[in-house]
């Protein structure tokens, strides 16, 4: 029986997930702060982008410790685990996997030093690095090859991250900021990095700019993060965007600014319908002011004779209010979302299996009942959500639905950061839009135009990556398809030849629980934290 991970998600149908957020990164360099926990309320407000585990690393200038677990950021950090991470440069991940699996292993940061353990120059010094990433890389299968001709793999990491820290430590004859500027060129796909050394915090994003990320400044130092929300959690001041094909080193001389290749913006178009909080700035527009007017494009290209426009919340609201701004339809809350309700141990029976979504949300049949309703949705993936919705709000005496979604049909799969289906499980691939509204049962169904879309944003159709909406891939795949969530496991499958996977810096075979704090301080099962030479004893420290 699976174990309860007590995860929440924002899936309303567990075994059919819609499209599952990137993660977020978050980094701060401020002397006399408690970076740890600036870290934590910052990745406490990206947890929408990545539920599946987190991490924070810290220096003091003495050595890096990476302490992370599988989890959501509340659980995965107490307040003793934060009171013993101290320094001056901390960063921190919120983890959806989108290269490979799920486990302690493929959670991040990443950590790793330029010489092994006991192999460092004569004054005992050895740079360690620890790099956390929000984005998804298409030349892993060649990165991973550098990696294994250079002799640096960790074989028990399967990401395209612990590929991408690897190559930075390989050149222990250069400083970390020149390692960057020689790594981050031959990167292709979509990066948004924050990364540090003992005395340094970094941040590089790829030449398309396809995931945001930002730079703060607090009173006593300086903060990068995926959204410019995560600035206002912990009281930054917005500074900019870090542009596409820039590198930031930040330390106690001050912000320098490398380019390692020339910007071709190209950002994620479904960062505004979906991945991004409402109350975050993208590229200088309000991603809630954008979904409003989604709405009111909307109802312009799809009006409808109704009598109430609902949402499906929390992702419909934004586009409902504006559909309902625009067409004069009173806007109402006619479904009710159980935001505790995640995965669990107990095994539904078949009868309340077949509830599915009314475990998510609920009905207000006082307010549908005899209405024609028009219910806003972000996106449709395999319909399996709005088809119950349909049903659900049919059942509670709605007379009419008229289903409307914020964003155009979702045709092709996402290879910069973005979980979705894959392209035969889409939708709208095999159907039309009249397909997909019988399939779902409404009695009308409307998407906004992809035109109607980019105005929203105010922003250029040429600065925006719309790949999933048209089949246009800003950055080249790989020609032989060596492309996947789960693409470094096929390749280790020739390459492994047994034996048990070892924890770095034990002797300990790797086990499949996690790894959790007792009530002593030690650590149970497997051991969540990881360090460099010099902070090795952290969570012991005084």
């Amino acid at each position: 029986m699976p174990r309860g991970d007590g995860r929440l998600t924002h899936d309303l149908d567990p075994q059919q997930p819609g499209p599952q957020d990137a993660c977020g990164v978050f980094g701060v360099w401020a002397p006399g702060e408690e970076v740890a926990k600036l870290t934590y309320f910052g990745l406490y407000s990206l947890q929408h982008r990545g539920q599946e585990a987190a991490g924070i690393a810290v220096s003091d200038g003495t050595g890096v410790v990476v302490y992370k677990d599988l989890g959501l950021v509340a659980q995965v950090f107490d307040e003793p685990t934060l009171a013993s991470l101290r320094g001056h440069i901390a960063i921190g991940h919120a983890r959806y996997s989108t290269t490979g699996a799920s486990n302690w292993e493929n959670a991040q940061p990443t950590l790793r030093a330029t010489q092994p353990r006991g192999e460092a120059g004569a004054d005992g010094a050895a740079t360690t690095i620890a790099l956390a990433h929000n984005g998804n890389l298409v030349n892993t299968a060649e990165l991973a090859r550098r990696v294994a001709e250079l002799g640096i793999r960790d074989a028990t990491t399967t990401s395209d991250t612990a590929l991408v820290t690897a190559l930075l430590v390989a050149r222990p004859d250069l400083s970390v900021e020149a390692a960057a500027l020689e790594v981050l060129p031959t990167l292709r796909g979509a990066f948004s990095f924050v990364f540090m050394d003992e005395d340094t915090l970094y941040a590089a994003r790829d030449p398309q700019g396809v995931r945001p990320l930002v730079l703060g400044r607090l009173e006593r130092g300086w903060v990068v993060a995926s959204e410019t929300a995560a600035l206002d959690m912990v009281g930054a001041s917005v500074v900019r965007e870090i542009e596409p094909g820039e590198l930031l080193a930040i330390d106690e001389h001050g912000l320098r600014s490398s380019r390692f290749a020339a910007p071709e913006p190209k950002g994620c178009l479904f960062e505004y319908v979906y991945l991004a909080r409402p109350d975050t700035t993208i590229s200088g527009r309000n991603v809630y002011a954008a979904r409003v007017g989604i709405g009111r494009a909307l109802a312009r290209e799809h009006p409808a004779e109704a009598d109430l426009v609902i949402p499906v919340p929390e992702s419909g609201t934004p586009a409902a209010i504006g559909y309902a701004e625009e067409s004069g339809i009173p806007y109402g809350m006619g479904l009710v979302k159980n935001a505790y309700v995640g995965r669990t141990f107990i095994q539904p029976s078949q009868t309340i299996r077949q509830l599915g979504i009314r475990l998510k949300l609920n009905p207000l049949r006082d307010v549908v009942r005899g209405k024609r309703v028009v219910v806003v949705d972000d996106s449709i993936v395999r319909g399996n959500t709005q088809r119950a919705i349909v049903r659900m709000l049919r059942e509670a005496g709605a007379v009419e639905v008229h289903v409307r979604i914020s964003s155009p049909p979702v045709k092709w799969p996402c290879f910069y950061g973005i979980d979705f289906a894959t392209r035969a499980e889409l939708l709208a691939n095999g159907l039309d839009a009249d397909g997909i509204r019988r399939s779902i049962g409404a009695d009308s169904l409307g998407y906004v135009s992809l035109p109607g879309l980019i105005a929203a944003t105010e922003q250029p159709k040429t600065r925006l990556c719309r790949a999933c909406f048209d089949g246009e891939y800003p950055i080249d795949l790989p020609a032989d398809n060596v492309i996947g969530k789960h693409v470094l496991e096929g390749l280790a499958k020739t390459a492994n030849s047994g034996g048990h996977a070892r924890r770095r810096g034990t002797d300990q075979p790797h086990h499949a629980d996690n790894g959790r704090r007792t009530g002593t301080g030690e650590i149970a099962g497997d051991e969540p934290l990881a360090a460099s030479p010099g902070g090795a004893d952290a969570l012991s420290r005084p």
